[in-house]
């Protein structure tokens, strides 16, 4: 991907400290370095209020320092730094980070902001050098750090308590070590301390940038493809032996592969065992998963182990992320099956998850009588006497299922009330026992399983699970489990043998990491987005919409000058690729300067366009609500390729001309900046559709809110 600048027969441990031009490249990377904290650290504490997710990822810093365990759709690395950085600069832990707008008065805020505004700041200089060792061109460089210096999007997503920043920083961390690899392996410096010591640094980024965030996989994708494409070069390579190439993929293995996954796995394990307190994210775990948290109803829980008619039951559905058996006094509405009292599932605790075993046709007798294989039963509502029902109506959402209610009085029904329940792999004379047992409950009458859907309610279901009857009896989602069991005639027996180990609990977050990442919806009033509003600008998103407001949407001279270039990268390409094919028949010829700064150019673009495509394309096939702040990994991708494309196109001209069309361009980015700087470090007064707002000259597009 990279050709050295310098000689290319250093060998050995040579340490090549940047010659690149000397004093110029110091100069410029410090000039970058100088811009980049003047601008990201400028007003980072404003405003002292909570902004946009900082409500999600400030609160999950606090649990982190507090012990309290919870669920999130993403990996903990994240989460855990910020927690981290929060502890280290006297953050209690104790702010609620209820909702965006609440001030934070006497918290200790900063700390947290800092750290993240940190790591964001850091992708500058890291892609500024990363465009220099792929093109050489101090010009390019410079062009495509100016262009991420002077992005007000990305300037907004560094400087709060968000999971982005760490994030990107992590995923340039990674092309950074790619870009430097193959820099010392085309030096020749493969297996010397300076090549294994980028190998480790891209291994341990890759690993921390996809425990950040699932979407780390893409740039762990681009690396295993540059990877992959290095080694074919290699094995061409007549003068290596073959050996090399096996080499050369066993040690790239081990720390491209092996050493990313040992590291996540150690995330995930620090994770699990700070987080050792109950929380409200409990209930989207198995019962087993939560015998481990210390508060939790399960933590050293003593029970019967057997359920017997007239215990007083919790049921949970046992399906990754399954909620809890649950009803309440309010009805279906008009129109949606019979107007009968609501039957769902719900993550969290709560009384209304109660329900009362009954014999169905007869009360409990002085003995305990133990509910086994085959019985037939009902279960009552405990709050509300009603009975679990069913009958022929289609259930709610899922039409072809039938609708589950709540029926009756006082514990009386009908036999539409009747349930025979099954264990999973039972036999005749099998008790039903608590946490364990995998039950099935089949309606007597209709013949159909009590079932969790997946699918969530409207508002009049307070977005509640779906809980029907299915013909299907087969069907995983009609599998449950006793988690709770109260029976005061029968003897409690300790279940910490059931506590699951370390990779059971760590197999099952990622499962219930992943369907709550497919589930995700938007909330009302929010604004979401698609992938085709993102390269062109189309709409912003609020951070803060108080008095003081912060809105989220990138420098627009920036973003359009990118789609240009991206525009021109592929025209170039398809030429290059022309002129390639048919090389000594057009008679076409370049002095061999030229010729070499092109082929290189274009090679580090093409790979720059590769990770545009890969963090931007897989976007489209998402059913998950998207954001506008998903396109930032592709952004950076594609202001470095404008680096590299406007450097490729100026170099054919008279140098005094390309000094003059480098400094009209910058200028033009840094005056943009200036122009929507507001956007980022906040405004007040009337919003920009006003005509006496100070940024109603700047609302280029009818589509923008600020």
């Amino acid at each position: 991907m990279v050709t050295d600048t310098k000689s290319d027969n250093k060998q050995g441990g040579h340490i090549d400290l940047p010659n690149f031009n000397g004093i110029r490249w110091w100069a410029l990377f410090g000039a970058v370095c100088l811009a980049t904290l003047c601008t990201r650290f400028y007003k980072v504490t404003e405003p002292d209020h909570i902004c946009w997710d900082e409500t999600h990822f400030g609160k999950m810093g606090s649990w982190y320092i507090n012990r309290t365990f919870f669920f999130d759709v993403h990996p903990p690395l994240g989460k855990m730094l910020i927690g981290l950085s929060g502890y280290l600069t006297g953050y209690n832990g104790k702010f609620a980070f209820e909702k965006p707008g609440d001030k934070y008065n006497e918290t200790r805020y900063q700390g947290m902001r800092y750290f993240c505004t940190t790591l964001g700041a850091l992708i500058i200089p890291i892609g500024f050098d990363t465009v220099y060792d792929l093109t050489g061109s101090n010009e390019a460089a410079l062009l495509a750090a100016a262009f991420l210096v002077f992005d007000v999007g990305l300037l907004t997503l560094n400087q709060y308590i968000l999971l982005d920043p760490i994030l990107l920083f992590f995923m340039m961390g990674s092309v950074w070590g790619m870009v430097k690899i193959t820099k010392a392996t085309a030096r020749g410096l493969s297996y010397t301390w300076k090549w294994w010591f980028w190998l480790w640094i891209t291994g341990t980024m890759l690993a921390c940038t996809i425990s950040v965030k699932f979407v780390g996989l893409f740039v762990v994708l681009l690396v295993g493809l540059h990877t992959a494409s290095e080694l074919w070069f290699i094995l061409g390579d007549l003068r290596q032996p073959i050996i090399e190439t096996l080499k050369q993929t066993t040690c790239r293995a081990f720390a491209l592969i092996l050493w990313p996954i040992f590291l996540y796995t150690v995330f995930f394990y620090i994770h699990l065992r700070v987080l050792n307190h109950s929380g409200n994210g409990d209930g989207f775990y198995s019962s087993a998963f939560q015998s481990q948290l210390v508060g939790n109803s399960l933590y050293n829980a003593s029970m019967p182990r057997d359920v017997a008619f007239g215990a007083v039951v919790t049921i949970k559905n046992h399906k990754t992320g399954g909620g809890y058996l649950h009803s309440h006094f309010h009805l279906y509405p008009k129109g949606v099956g019979a107007r009968q009292q609501q039957v769902t599932t719900y993550t969290h605790k709560d009384d209304n998850n109660k329900w009362l075993i009954k014999s169905y046709n007869k009360s409990s007798g002085r003995e305990p009588q133990l509910v086994q294989h085959g019985d037939l039963i009902r279960l009552e509502h405990l709050t509300t006497r009603r009975n679990l029902h069913s009958h022929n109506e289609p259930a709610p959402m899922t039409k072809k299922h039938l609708q589950v209610t709540g029926y009756g009085e006082s514990g009386m029904g009908d036999s539409n009330d009747i349930w025979r329940v099954f264990i999973i792999g039972g036999k005749a004379n099998d008790t039903i026992q608590t946490i364990t047992s995998k039950l099935i409950f089949v309606h007597y009458l209709q013949n159909c399983a009590l079932t969790s859907s997946g699918k969530q309610l409207p508002k009049w279901g307070f977005e509640q699970q779906e809980v029907t009857c299915n013909l299907n009896i087969r069907d995983k989602n009609a599998q449950w489990n006793v988690e709770g069991n109260q029976h005061f005639k029968l003897p409690s027996v300790n279940f910490s043998a059931y506590a699951p180990g370390f990779f059971d609990r760590f197999f099952e977050s990622h499962a219930v990491m992943l369907q709550g990442n497919a589930g995700l919806k938007p909330k009302d009033g929010e604004i979401t987005s698609r992938p085709w509003q993102w390269p062109i600008n189309y709409r912003g998103q609020f951070f803060s919409g108080s008095t003081y407001r912060i809105y989220l949407l990138g420098n627009p001279i920036i973003w359009w000058t990118n789609l240009v270039f991206l525009m021109l990268f592929i025209y170039v390409f398809l030429c290059n690729t022309i002129t390639e094919r048919r090389k000594g028949h057009d008679g076409v010829s370049l002095p061999y300067t030229i010729q070499k700064m092109r082929t290189r150019s274009l090679k580090a673009a093409s790979w720059l366009f590769v990770g545009w495509l890969i963090h931007y394309l897989p976007f489209w096939a998402m059913g998950r609500v998207l954001y506008f702040h998903h396109y930032f990994p592709a952004l950076i991708f594609n202001s470095m390729l404008s680096g590299v494309m406007f450097n490729y196109m100026i170099k054919q001209l008279e140098r005094w001309m390309q000094h003059v069309l480098f400094g009209i361009f910058l200028s033009m980015v840094i005056y943009s900046f200036l122009l929507f700087s507001p956007l980022a470090y906040g405004m007040n007064g009337p919003f920009a559709n006003e005509p006496n707002s100070t940024m109603h000259s700047l609302k280029w597009l009818s589509s923008w809110e600020f």
